[in-house]
């Protein structure tokens, strides 16, 4: 009878470690939603792009288990399709982490699938600041729009000795959210406002806004708009109406001044100044063997969208590795939070707290670097957190 016992308590053993073994080697699936195609698609090419490039850099497979990917395409802003689509993912082909995010109502729909469903969740992009507060599964490597714009309303007074600005901002969320940030953090600071003025979202006549604003004569102006054609525009209609960002300070986000609406502005682009969290000329090694290698493997530099793929690869890496490839959600997010490690951008974090990232955020303003027009660093704000949770925890 006891010989009868071990065999069965024998036997019981090894099946339980066969199980535990496939268990291990089963494939980690990691659902990524974005814009593959429509207007966005470029955004979400970079951002795959960095993240193919992890992969290829640091293998596919972590913690004992192969990642794999399914990629699902949203089309645009689309919240209904991206809730959708995170709802297939988790029900049908059962991932254990959903990923990208390139646009902030697609992130926010499928924040509610992440709660629900309690799974592990990384915005590589999208910017709203509430964003995270969807979903306590949820983490956010890339940035929020009061961060870089709060930074830079504080800069403005205490660094560049701006006392008044005129607001010029496109009129949808993003812009709202952007202007709201550097306002408070610039009447904060000592500054005061001294006109403002909303663009429509959809092909704005930047002429008529750009003169009343020369009619004021501002010490300095502030500009958000989205990326794409209208930087560009809006610093033509600048060079047009005589306004020269050497003379009067033009201070934006990062998109004003990105390579494209260099190429497009030429000159008229000397003097402006963005806050920026990433730029694919930053000096450190990390970033110059990042860029390279990007550079070698896709034939273009780069960009804030791929550094968003880049480092939310290397947040799922280091998260697995701490959990020994476990992937419910408690012990993912548990595993995240406060979370720290040397990017190509710079040293960054997670938020205990509210689980977005802590980061530096550089000021850089266009100068002339031999025969062409870059975004050159003049300052840094170091270690800085979303200011809307900051004031929401006070």
């Amino acid at each position: 009878m006891r010989n009868l016992v071990s065999i069965v308590a024998a036997g019981v053993a090894a099946i339980a470690a066969t199980t535990t073994g496939a268990l291990a080697q089963a494939p980690l699936k990691i659902g990524l939603i974005m814009p593959f195609s429509g207007q966005f698609a470029d955004a979400a090419t970079q951002m795959d792009n960095a993240i193919k490039l992890w992969v290829k850099q640091n293998g596919d497979t972590v913690a004992g288990r192969k990642i794999e990917f399914i990629r699902k395409d949203t089309g645009g802003i689309a919240p209904d399709v991206a809730k959708r689509l995170a709802q297939e993912l988790v029900v049908r082909d059962n991932v254990d982490i959903l990923a990208g995010f390139v646009l902030t109502p697609n992130a926010m729909a499928a924040g509610d699938v992440s709660q629900q469903a309690k799974k592990f969740m990384v915005v590589m992009n999208a910017a709203t600041s509430i964003i995270t507060t969807k979903s306590e599964y949820m983490v956010r490597t890339s940035l929020t729009t009061p961060q870089l714009n709060g930074a830079l309303g504080t800069w403005a007074v205490k660094s560049a000795g701006v006392k008044k600005v005129y607001s010029m901002v496109s009129d949808f969320g993003p812009g709202l959210d952007a202007e709201a940030a550097f306002i408070k953090a610039f009447k904060e600071a000592g500054g005061e406002v001294v006109g403002q003025v909303k663009f429509p979202v959809a092909n704005p006549d930047f002429s008529a806004f750009v003169q009343r604003a020369k009619d004021l004569n501002p010490e300095a102006i502030y500009v958000w708009v989205p990326g794409g054609a209208q930087p560009g525009a809006i610093g033509k209609a600048f060079a047009e109406r005589g306004i020269d960002a050497r003379k009067t300070k033009v201070l934006g986000q990062l998109e004003l001044t990105d390579p494209n609406a260099i190429k497009s502005m030429g000159e008229a682009a000397l003097g402006m100044i963005v806050a920026s969290h990433y730029d694919a000329a930053q000096e450190t090694e990390l970033n110059k063997k990042f860029a390279s290698s990007y550079q070698a493997e896709y034939k273009r530099a780069p960009d804030y969208f791929s550094i968003g793929g880049w480092d939310g690869m290397h947040l799922i890496y280091e998260v697995l590795k701490k959990t020994s490839g476990k992937t419910d959600g408690e012990t993912m997010i548990a595993a995240a939070k406060g979370m720290k490690w040397d990017s190509p951008r710079g040293p960054i974090s997670i938020d205990p707290e509210t689980r977005d990232i802590i980061q530096n955020v550089y000021i850089r303003r266009t100068d002339k670097v031999g025969s062409e027009i870059k975004n050159v660093q003049i300052d840094v704000v170091p270690n800085v957190k979303d200011p809307v949770k900051a004031a929401m925890k006070k």
